[in-house]
């Protein structure tokens, strides 16, 4: 699907379990990469609709350059999904059997994403967390494990990619800053709307009205509300204008400026502070359930902020693009 129906589908997840559209997200970044496969290992890969591809950062991970293909070892690390998984990959640096790295013509450092059969590799259980729980975004390891050379992509790389959709002309990286704010917007969306639930009947302790009566409560909503729809609007806005091309895109930069937005809505609890004590007349499974409902969703929303695509760095990079400075490849 298109990237703008992407983000939708993945903000009306995150209103019921932000972990489930997150891994979701996960997934189909790492998706991208089937425009890069070549068929017989695009359909072992992807062919199967139980199919699962999900992998994370390292940064001790190397391949050794042998006949047809690497032998990779390292550790990777934040492989939301992983546990669901179906095949597990990552990025590694190159090496010759000497031990020298590979380089491109350009003097940059060569490596290359290669995906493998999950059962390869041992999960580590490390994913003991606030939030997003349920992501169980666990590390996993391999080693000398050999990956034949037709089962590595040069991610982002026009030169590799064999699909002419446009949809792959979006980089992937963009593709996860969309979705991820996606997830925050769903969160942020139940969250307000939660509260405006219980604002309607609830009657605070040595209060004789209702929280929904309280004119700071009713400008709080105002503005979460409008701070939420500018940043759904602007992130629409953007995937709109990528949509239909079929050039690399110049603009990546773009999508991840709504990255940070729908995330610092966490900032307070919902308008109003919901907490305040449930009167006792309202029942302890009640009371349970609005704690579960604001908790889970405070404690989910300050864990999108900590991701490598919600922080305020990537504002930065947006205002270079926007000034027509070159990017600073510390933030990309």
């Amino acid at each position: 699907m298109d990237p703008l129906t992407f983000v939708q589908v993945i903000e009306e997840i995150a209103r019921h379990d932000a972990s489930a559209a997150w891994c979701l997200c996960q997934a189909a970044g790492c998706s991208m990469t089937a425009a890069y496969f070549g068929p017989e290992a695009g359909r072992n890969i992807f062919g199967d609709r139980r199919s699962v591809l999900a992998w994370g950062p390292s940064h001790d991970a190397k391949a050794v350059a042998v006949d047809g293909g690497y032998r990779i070892t390292g550790t990777w690390s934040f492989a939301s999904g992983c546990r669901h998984a179906t095949w597990l990959g990552g990025y590694r640096a190159i090496q010759e059997l000497g031990g020298a790295a590979r380089r491109r013509p350009d003097g940059a450092a060569d490596g290359r994403t290669m995906p493998f059969p999950a059962d390869k590799a041992t999960i580590v259980d490390v994913w003991h967390v606030t939030g997003l729980r349920g992501t169980g975004s666990d590390t996993f390891t391999v080693t000398d494990l050999f990956v034949p050379r037709a089962y590595t992509v040069s991610r982002d790389d026009p030169a590799e990619r064999r699909h002419p959709s446009p949809l792959y002309c979006f980089p992937s990286g963009s593709l996860y800053a969309a979705g991820f704010s996606g997830v925050a917007m769903g969160i942020a969306r139940s969250s307000l709307d939660a509260f405006v639930e219980l604002a309607r009947d609830k009657e605070p302790r040595s209060s004789k009205r209702l929280v929904r009566d309280s004119a700071v409560v009713q400008f709080q909503v105002a503005q979460a509300e409008a701070q939420l729809g500018s940043a759904r609007v602007f992130l629409a806005r953007r995937a709109r204008a990528h949509l239909g091309r079929r050039e690399p895109l110049g603009e990546s930069a773009h999508p991840r400026a709504a990255g940070p937005d729908p995330a610092g809505l966490h900032l307070r609890h919902p308008p109003g502070q919901p907490g305040g004590g449930h009167g006792p007349s309202r029942g302890q499974v009640e009371r349970h359930l609005r704690q579960q409902a604001f908790g889970r969703r405070f404690r989910d929303i300050h864990t999108v902020t900590q991701q490598l695509q919600g922080r305020q760095a990537h504002l930065e990079t947006v205002a270079r693009y926007l000034l027509r400075l070159p990017p600073d490849p510390t933030f990309l």
